[in-house]
């Protein structure tokens, strides 16, 4: 028997939905599940701790109270709270992250391949970037109490315009979400990327090429 359009339509409607019911995460079997750093991790993450052995310690981190080090060539740091410093992380899918930005300071161009951000502008005044893949630019200077949200493995970064220094609170929906600087990956990884790659993309001769390798000797 022939299916009638209409038919055919709440058909096709229905098995989207059983393959997104189906595709989706498994509902948690646990209420938490603190990383047992002392193990491999697997696919989805760090082996549970034994629950008796948790404390309301390991739901804290402090690990950002204090600024970073900014004395570097960027005149900026870092402080990352993933699941490797903060085991209670584990499963949860999240991760934090601490900037801060002497005037002038940068976090220079980089990608997070398994994540997507949300930055919140803490102090100061920051120039923030983001470059899509069809090569468009967003960007603004964003001041205190603002947010930019970064899609996952967008090029981007920010960059301390004020006359201040600037600090920046960042979140991100993976406990380990990984990070990629465009010019140390290019650069300054071991072993060297060629100079005939160098050279043919980024429109270089040898003695400038030298030149940008050594700043991340």
């Amino acid at each position: 028997m022939a299916l009638s359009k209409s038919h055919a339509v709440w058909i096709a409607l229905l098995a989207f939905f059983v393959c997104a019911v189906v595709s989706s995460d498994p509902d948690p079997l646990q209420d938490f599940c603190i990383g047992d750093l002392n193990v491999v991790p697997g696919i989805n993450g760090f082996p549970c701790r034994n629950s008796s052995t948790v404390t309301v310690d390991d739901f804290i981190y402090s690990g950002i109270v204090n600024s970073s080090n900014t004395t570097n060539i960027n005149r900026s740091g870092a402080i990352f709270g993933t699941v490797l410093r903060f085991p209670g992380l584990n499963t949860l899918g999240l991760s934090i992250a601490r900037l801060d930005f002497l005037p002038e300071g940068i976090i220079p161009p980089h990608t997070h391949p398994r994540a997507s951000e949300m930055v919140y502008v803490e102090e100061g005044t920051v120039y923030a970037a983001i470059v899509t893949a069809d090569n468009r630019l967003f960007a603004r200077v964003m001041n205190r109490g603002e947010v930019m949200v970064i899609p996952r493995g967008l090029i981007h970064w920010q960059m301390n315009v004020g006359r201040t220094n600037a600090k920046i609170i960042a979140t991100l929906n993976s406990q380990l979400p990984g990070i990629q600087f465009i010019a140390r990956s290019m650069f300054g990884s071991r072993p060297e990327v060629p100079d005939e790659v160098l050279e043919k993309t980024f429109f270089l001769d040898e003695r400038s090429i030298n030149q940008v390798r050594s700043n991340f000797v």
